[in-house]
């Protein structure tokens, strides 16, 4: 018979609106479950359990210092505004409790490295919360991307995130806030187009980004839209574009020698149960340039749970390996969080400095 996969005790240590949706992915998940939440006041710990709908006997709290002497939490989900993560993150590592970390994980680099040295140290397992790098999807769309027959070499990326904050957003949400999420869209939307940059390169950090002019910034100075452009010494190219400001966008178009792949909602799929993308190979104008000799192909991947769920169950399978059978944390969640951060902060530099190019560090 094989062996029943351990079941992983969730605390949520705050109530954003983000939790309700990861709240409901540890639900879904078969491995989890939600045993804690705190908030700064109790009240808002049980109304967010009672309105969500967390398992019967899901203990509140009314402070974060609390929900950590918990011994009945074995991870811990973090939504706290970015400015908050550096303490509760090494704090919630220094208890032994495995990490969920919602994204942008850290204000800078410096920051990001002494949460991920306090995972190391405390040897719990750390992963940060973008969610579509766990839909089916994205490993069917990698498949293509490696076939170099198909796809050849690649050349250019291009991806793009944004959505429009309306009034009450754009005055209170603490994505515009200096004091809670000092990198705006950047550290926002910006995130996931420099992950899905970093993923179709096959996590090679590119050597220089230049931040294009013009950026929009609120009367804190807060980024509201911004672009960049990534380039390789060896002539590969990336742009982004990220906004508050903009319909929503979810774009990433991988461009190659020999074919490319395009989808267009790739942070959110339309649906939950399936998620589409396209992609063309060794094509070219037909006679007369009509019309293309070969139509990209329409691809779409099924799912049982979304990518959220299957988010919680991978996490928490790597903690359950941890706890049942002594293994070593797997680090691959961490070279890719600091990567992303790495591009984050030139670009930002590249912003700070006149939109001059600087160099991603390592």
């Amino acid at each position: 018979m094989a062996e029943q996969a351990p079941i992983v005790r969730f605390g949520i240590m705050g109530c954003a609106n983000i939790a309700i949706k990861v709240s409901r992915a540890i639900g879904l998940a078969p491995n989890a479950t939600v045993v804690a939440v705190a908030s700064r006041n109790v009240n808002k710990a049980l109304d967010f359990i009672s309105a969500h709908g967390l398992p019967e006997g899901t203990r509140a709290y009314g402070s974060y210092e609390e929900i950590l002497e918990d011994e009945g939490v074995d991870a811990m989900y973090v939504p706290l505004p970015t400015s908050l993560h550096l303490k509760w993150a090494v704090a919630t590592v220094e208890k032994r409790k495995h990490l969920l970390l919602e994204k942008p994980v850290a204000l800078c680099v410096a920051d990001l490295d002494r949460i991920l040295e306090a995972c190391e140290v405390n040897g719990v397992q750390y992963m940060d919360a973008t969610m579509w790098m766990h839909h089916p999807r994205t490993a069917k769309m990698k498949e293509l991307l490696s076939d170099p027959s198909r796809f050849g070499q690649l050349q250019s990326i291009h991806s793009a995130f944004s959505y429009r904050g309306d009034a009450k957003f754009m005055a209170s949400d603490i994505r515009v806030n200096v004091d809670l999420d000092a990198l705006g869209v950047l550290g926002d939307a910006g995130w996931y187009c420099i992950r899905a940059i970093l993923w179709a390169s096959g996590y090679q950090l590119p050597d220089t980004a230049v931040a294009l002019r013009n950026p929009k910034k609120n009367e804190a100075g807060v980024l509201l839209s911004c672009a960049a452009a990534l380039t390789w010494d060896d002539g590969r190219v990336a742009t982004f574009h990220c906004s508050f400001l903009t319909h929503i966008t979810m774009e990433i178009s991988v461009m190659g020698s020999e074919g490319v792949l395009n989808l267009t909602d790739f942070v959110i799929p339309y649906e939950e149960s399936s998620a589409p993308f396209s992609f063309v190979s060794n094509s070219g104008f037909n006679n007369g340039s009509l019309g293309w000799i070969v139509p990209p192909e329409k691809h779409v991947v099924s799912t049982q749970l979304p990518q959220e769920a299957l988010m919680v169950q991978e996490f928490s399978r790597l903690v359950g390996e941890i706890k049942s059978h002594g293994f070593k944390a797997e680090k691959k969640w961490l070279e890719i969080s600091r990567k992303t951060q790495l591009v984050i902060d030139a670009v930002k530099a590249s912003i700070d400095n006149g939109f001059e190019p600087v160099q991603v560090g390592n």
